[in-house]
């Protein structure tokens, strides 16, 4: 059984003079332990799917199941690492890390031993009184995967997270989430604008159309692991995916001309 089901997905977002589609007829199935990416130009609701996962914004019609159950909230189950790293400034790396811990009020030595743990593993280990404000982007991002895991989430809700960082720090957290993923064997909702990082990533890529965001194809990623982005295969498939996302910039321009003569 899939662990994460969406069927029949729209979300409408309402506003005084208009109504906007956002989502339409999404239905997708992620099974335990696979690493899936959403792709797609600005605009064609990833991040609004990923949020409805997440259980922040519901959708206006259909469901969304994570284990059988009905999604209606956020919870413990979903992990969620945002672009904008979302920590807390006043509070050092393994106070950020604890935090989740402590909400669930776990025993301090279970909190110490696991935050230890972690630090150890994302190598933020000498950082761990240090403050966000004197950390990287790369160093912040890994502190805010280090809190996800740190709830032993099963599910990872990813957007972007990588985004605004430069290319090698972001080839080494790419590497780093393909590690956890294949010790922790965690399920990861992956969003990115970028057909090489969904490539290079994910089991299965959902190219989505502009909006409203339906799923245009539902790619396999069929190349072995290690990924080498200079291979013919991966070339292949950039190329072919690229040509998908295209068409869906070209058609996004093409409405955006025809209202703009309209007005």
């Amino acid at each position: 059984m899939a662990q994460i089901v969406v069927e029949r997905v729209a979300k409408i977002f309402h506003s005084r003079d208009q109504e906007v589609v956002a989502l339409r007829d999404i239905d997708l199935e992620i099974a335990r332990g696979e690493f899936v990416c959403l792709l797609g130009p600005s605009g064609c609701g990833k991040s609004t799917l990923l949020n409805a996962v997440a259980g922040f914004s519901p959708p206006s019609t259909g469901t969304i199941r994570v284990d059988g159950r009905v999604v209606t909230t956020p919870g413990p189950d979903r992990g969620m690492v945002f672009q904008e790293y979302a920590l807390f400034p006043w509070m050092t790396v393994a106070q950020n890390v604890a935090f989740g811990l402590q909400m669930q009020k776990r025993p301090k030595q279970e909190i110490a031993t696991r935050i230890g743990q972690l630090l150890d593993m994302l190598k933020l280990k000498e950082f761990r009184d240090r403050f966000p404000k004197d950390l990287s982007g790369g160093m912040r991002q890994r502190v805010a995967i280090a809190r996800v895991l740190a709830i032993d989430s099963p599910i990872l809700l990813m957007d972007e997270p990588f985004g605004a960082l430069d290319a090698l720090t972001r080839r080494n957290l790419q590497d780093e989430l393909l590690r956890l993923w294949t010790e922790f064997g965690k399920t990861i909702l992956f969003v990115t604008h970028s057909i090489e990082e969904s490539i290079y990533l994910a089991d299965r890529i959902v190219v989505m159309t502009y909006r409203p965001g339906t799923i245009k194809r539902d790619q396999r990623v069929a190349l072995p692991r290690p990924r080498d982005p200079a291979s013919q295969e991966f070339n292949e498939l950039k190329r072919e995916l690229g040509m998908l996302v295209m068409e869906e910039q070209q058609r996004h321009a093409a409405e955006e001309m025809q209202l703009t003569t309209a007005d």
